[in-house]
């Protein structure tokens, strides 16, 4: 640890919505705060075409953008951004060293604001049209789809739950699922009545193979195959929703924290995890609610929770 500038008083791993709004709080009070990211400043807001629904924009705000707000601020008030990976998380007592990709580097408190990625079918067309007829948040993105036709895919809780949700803004919807429903009983018998309804029709034991465009580059139809009969089937659609699941950004853990049967992050009401002077934010943390909104709001709280930690440890001075 010979070298002063690998310590640092906080140190974020991430750089999304989560930990820029952190940044924002303990740079401001001078609290000395390094964000390490593998990727894209904004994480996933930054790779989104539109965002609708973060406060104070009427008009929405393109993903982009929101990102770059929230970084020059953050950078503003004297956060810095460095770009490698996170390869392991040691506990030392005072300090929590984390290997990288940089070398050792050295903090007093974490935030980890990894964030997590929605899992991928990997058929040809599902890159190409994300964000642009390819979708993973009902809740973001419903609302263009007013009088559309969907198709969602998936058979699980969230995908039955959001397949209902987007009924609200749909005129039909087709639910694909590649084996059987795998969606509790409630949720079932409640699908039961949408599909008695003819708002949705399911599709069982179906894969999605390709999801088509037109010359305008907007989606048009869903191409799967029936396993039981080994027929080709085409949906027409206007848009395509994918909930197969959630991955967790835990790899450089190696299982030293507390977390749910996903592999989100559990922590108490202050948002510490189970190891001491390591805090989560956002889409990484058990409970979250994968919105931007929210992340902002966690980074926020985790970030005076951080400062509370810091000036209650009399072994742990800040270096201020």
């Amino acid at each position: 640890m010979s070298d002063e500038t690998n310590r640092h008083d906080v140190i974020m791993i991430g750089a999304g919505p989560a930990a820029l709004s952190a940044a924002i709080y303990t740079t401001r009070e001078d609290i000395d705060t390094l964000l390490f990211e593998k990727g894209v400043p904004g994480g996933l807001a930054a790779v989104t075409d539109q965002v609708d629904n973060y406060p104070g924009f009427p008009d929405g705000i393109a993903g982009l953008d929101l990102a770059a707000n929230l970084q020059k601020q953050a950078e503003r008030f004297g956060a810095v951004i460095e770009f490698g990976e996170v390869i392991a998380l040691h506990d030392e007592g005072k300090w929590k060293r984390l290997e990288t990709t940089s070398g050792d580097m050295y903090a007093k408190a974490l935030l980890i604001a990894t964030g997590s990625d929605y899992k991928k079918l990997g058929i040809p067309g599902e890159a190409e049209y994300y964000a642009r007829g390819v979708h993973y948040c009902a809740t973001c993105d419903g609302a263009f789809y007013r009088d559309k036709r969907l198709v969602v895919v998936g058979g699980g809780n969230s995908a039955v739950q959001e397949a209902m949700f987007l009924t609200r803004f749909s005129s039909h919807l087709d639910l694909v699922v590649r084996s059987k429903l795998r969606a509790s009983e409630v949720l079932q018998k409640e699908l039961q009545k949408f599909v008695k309804g003819g708002k949705i029709t399911v599709h069982l034991a179906t894969t999605t193979d390709e999801i088509v465009g037109d010359a305008d580059g907007k989606v048009v139809k869903v191409v799967g195959t029936n396993k039981t009969t080994g027929e080709k089937i085409e949906i027409e659609t206007d848009g395509v929703f994918i909930f197969v699941g959630l991955k967790p950004n835990n790899e450089f853990l190696g299982g030293q924290l507390e977390t749910d049967e996903i592999g989100l992050i559990k922590t108490d009401a202050n948002l510490m995890s189970s190891m001491k002077g390591v805090f989560v934010a956002g889409d990484i943390r058990s409970g979250a609610t994968m919105q931007v909104a929210s992340a902002v709001g966690e980074g926020a709280t985790a970030a005076l929770k951080i400062r509370e930690y810091l000036e209650g440890h009399h072994d742990i001075q800040l270096e201020v």
